[in-house]
């Protein structure tokens, strides 16, 4: 599958791609008065990674809210919902990597810019387990990054500005690659805007934004004018995603449009200036009893909208619908083929030192293969389950509970070591060395295993022994047993 995408074409017709591995890697910064076609770039550009990539977009005047049908994303409408379900709903964002808009038409500027940080805040500071490859598309992102006070309190301004920061600056070993897209960079805060390595600008008026347009795109001043002709949809560009020299592109069709589009001229009203006179002074009718509206469509319920999150296929694994007949799987069976899954993905060279993300995400494509519809398990469950597997456990048996009981406190990362250790006491097998505890830790430090034995004596849940001989044991005191003696 191609990692880059379309997004129009040069005056020669030769077709301009934006690629998308890059783009994660070094961010996007759209400018451009208004009416000059941000919102139509965004677009096309949404449009066309949305197979390949999770996208999260921070959407100010509900433009966006159309792409939730065609292309699967999920439209939060941040009015409906408290903080504390704003920052639930982002937690599981990043977890399932669903694309969201979060959609902030129905608040105040004030409101917008604090539940804007509260949810780029929750993305940003995701365990290091679900740090995914995500878009983050901020449109009008002056509002959320302002280069000088405005009308809003400095307590909320400082607040947006700091997650817009650590989107532009932190964001990328995150995962986060932040997009965003401005009418005048004059409005947007220097430390934000100097993060991007990828510029799109479009039609700008004022000499001294024509003038840092063209700073950016590496321009000599007297060609600073042409950014003033720049046609609606056409845009100059420059970065390591798009060209390495400034090219210039006019933004291709888009499949969706914006809710709020606006409308041509119209034929005004035919009638003469004596009727609408009298039509504007006439004495009001007594206007008929209303008829009861429809009632709107409730908004989805905060737990309606997790579970929706939840079950959303993750972006860039195009899920193939597969007919599964009725009781084709019994649960000891799906439980039976999880287990095997794990053991072959345990038995594999080296597979403790891939990152949990990576892992669960080749789980998950196993289950599929298998033409399981649906394992059971999300990350956390499969990190410990994968533990499990690592050590060989095999819940249900009378001595495999007995260890497991004692380990149901442990991190899921200190699981698998532990077990082995307890494992070789309670058979009086001999005890585990360092590379076999390197391999099922993940590590190739030797500092670090003997860190994790002090650690887990210092727990109580251990007693390392060594003989004259420099003979090693380990007891577990728990079981009232000991592994035998090794070097």
């Amino acid at each position: 599958m191609s990692a880059s995408v379309i997004i129009g074409s040069e005056p020669s017709g030769a077709p301009v791609r934006i690629d998308i591995e890059e783009l994660l890697a070094t961010r996007l910064l759209v400018q451009g008065n208004s009416g000059s076609g941000k919102s139509h770039l965004l677009r096309r550009l949404l449009e066309e990674s949305a197979s390949l990539v999770q996208q999260v977009i921070i959407d100010p005047e509900g433009d966006f809210v159309s792409l939730a049908e065609p292309f699967g994303h999920v439209a939060i409408d941040a009015s409906a919902y408290a903080g504390e379900e704003i920052v639930r709903l982002a937690a599981r964002i990043r977890r399932h990597r669903a694309s969201v808009v979060l959609a902030l038409d129905g608040l105040e500027m004030e409101a917008q810019m604090r539940c804007a940080a509260l949810f780029l805040n929750t993305l940003f500071d995701a365990p290091r387990e679900e740090w995914y490859p995500a878009l983050v598309v901020v449109d009008e992102a002056q509002v959320f990054a302002p280069a000088a006070a405005g009308d809003v309190t400095d307590e909320v301004r400082r607040l947006s500005l700091s997650a817009m920061t650590n989107l532009m600056c932190r964001g990328r070993k995150r995962g986060l690659a932040g997009i965003i897209a401005t009418q005048r960079l004059a409005k947007l805060a220097k430390n934000v805007a100097a993060e991007a390595s990828n510029f799109l600008m479009g039609r700008t008026f004022l000499d001294i934004d024509m003038q840092r347009a063209a700073d950016l795109l590496g321009m000599e001043r007297r060609q600073a004018e042409q950014i003033r002709d720049l046609a609606r949809g056409h845009f100059l560009g420059l970065g390591p995603a798009i060209s390495r020299r400034p090219v210039a592109v006019r933004i291709g069709d888009v499949q969706t449009s914006a809710r709020n589009v606006v409308q041509g001229l119209m034929p005004l009203p035919g009638a003469s200036g004596a009727d609408m006179q009298s039509l504007l002074l006439a004495e009001p009718a007594v206007p008929e009893p209303p008829r009861p509206a429809p009632a709107p469509e409730p908004l989805p319920a905060a737990e309606e909208l997790l579970h929706r999150i939840e079950t959303s296929p993750p972006a860039g694994e195009p899920v193939e619908e597969v007919p599964v007949e009725p009781g084709l799987f019994a649960a000891e069976e799906k439980a039976d083929q999880v287990a095997a899954i794990l053991a072959d993905m345990a038995a594999e060279p080296d597979c403790t030192f891939q990152p949990a993300a990576a892992l669960f995400q080749d789980f998950t494509l196993r289950c599929r293969m298998a033409r399981l519809a649906g394992h059971g398990l999300d990350a956390a469950a499969f990190r410990r389950r994968f533990a499990l597997a690592i050590a060989g456990a095999r819940p249900g048996t009378a001595q495999w509970d007995e260890i497991l009981a004692l380990a149901q406190d442990l991190a899921d990362d200190l699981l698998a070591p532990f077990l082995l250790i307890a494992r070789a006491a309670q058979t009086g097998a001999p005890c585990p060395d360092e590379a076999e505890l390197s391999r099922v830790y993940g590590t190739r430090s030797p500092g670090r295993i003997r860190r994790l034995l002090d650690h887990f004596e210092k727990a109580g849940l251990i007693v390392v022994r060594t003989d004259f001989g420099g003979r090693r044991s380990i007891g577990v005191p728990a079981l009232g047993a000991t592994t035998a003696s090794v070097d």
